[in-house]
């Protein structure tokens, strides 16, 4: 992961600052930075979100493709994950640099995601044991400025609700071979309810405090972090700690009740601009990914 050297006088100035509950760009503890999102970034997918959260940089695409349907679960799609560091984010990327941190963001999306409450997966299945929807989400990193993990999967929730895959008949002969006939119209499509899809919030403990979206300097001065998977009602669907040091009981409990507290203004702020992108149509101006 990107990482910032900081002298001892500028570790000690940030710690006693969040103590006071006053961080060095102005924020309290439980405040995000500016996010920026915007949907339908790439063409040749079938959803894509950019997401910047101060100067950490994300696109993300999702890319439906008929697959077969896994054993263990023959009436339902699935989603596959990758991860690719840019080498442009940071040179410690460069190589195989990164290989390890996509690994693990990759296997974090996929423990959030391995519930039946986030996506709806049997409305990716098209015929029982034969054929579904595989949805491959691709996430690139542009640029890392701290909470990675958050601005990830703000921006693959804001690409699945783009996500929009063709209607599909099975037609069945009189011999019982069934043919799959995909509809010409582009409207005619199904989308993904992204009601239950969790976002992350990550809580960096910070001396006797913890923080939300913490930049890199603050990461810098954290020996323990917390990530709470969070739905839009509050309900925490995973967690997992992250970092050398160590959290007490009464801390975990603390940052599992801020998380979810969090996690809800996330949800209802990112729904908001979500829902306001789609009905301004094609009157919206376009940034994209290089803007």
């Amino acid at each position: 992961m990107a990482s910032v050297a900081l002298s001892e006088a500028e570790k000690v100035y940030i710690v006693h600052g969040v103590q006071e509950d006053l961080r060095v760009d102005g924020r309290g503890c439980e405040d995000y930075r500016c996010v920026e999102v915007e949907t339908d970034v790439v063409s040749n997918t079938s959803g894509s979100a950019r997401v910047k959260l101060g100067h950490t940089d994300i696109l993300v695409g999702v890319k439906a493709e008929m697959g077969t349907p896994k054993l263990e679960k023959p009436n339902e799609g699935y989603l596959e994950f990758f991860v690719d560091c840019s080498a442009n984010a940071t040179p410690e990327f460069e190589g195989r640099g990164g290989d390890d941190l996509g690994t693990e963001i990759a296997n974090t999306l996929y423990r959030i995601f391995n519930n039946k409450s986030s996506v709806d997966l049997k409305s990716l299945c098209i015929s029982p044991r034969e054929h579904c929807w595989v949805l491959y989400v691709d996430v690139l990193l542009l640029e890392c400025g701290g909470n990675l993990f958050d601005a990830i999967s703000v921006a693959v929730k804001a690409a699945l609700f783009n996500t929009r895959i063709p209607r599909v008949r099975v037609l069945e002969d009189e011999e019982g071979s069934k043919d799959i006939e995909l509809s010409d119209d582009p409207y005619d499509c199904i989308r993904l309810s992204v009601e239950n899809v969790p976002c992350i919030v990550t809580l960096c403990k910070i001396g006797y405090r913890h923080v939300v979206d913490a930049t890199l300097q603050e990461e810098a001065c954290s020996l323990a972090s917390l990530l709470v998977s969070v739905t839009s009602k509050g309900v925490v669907t995973c967690m997992r700690k992250v970092g050398k040091g160590s959290l007490d009981p009464e801390s975990i409990f603390e940052m599992m009740e801020t998380g979810k507290r969090v996690g809800k203004v996330l949800h209802s702020s990112l729904q908001s601009v979500l829902h306001k992108e789609e009905g301004l149509g094609p009157k919206r101006q376009k940034v994209g990914f290089l803007g």
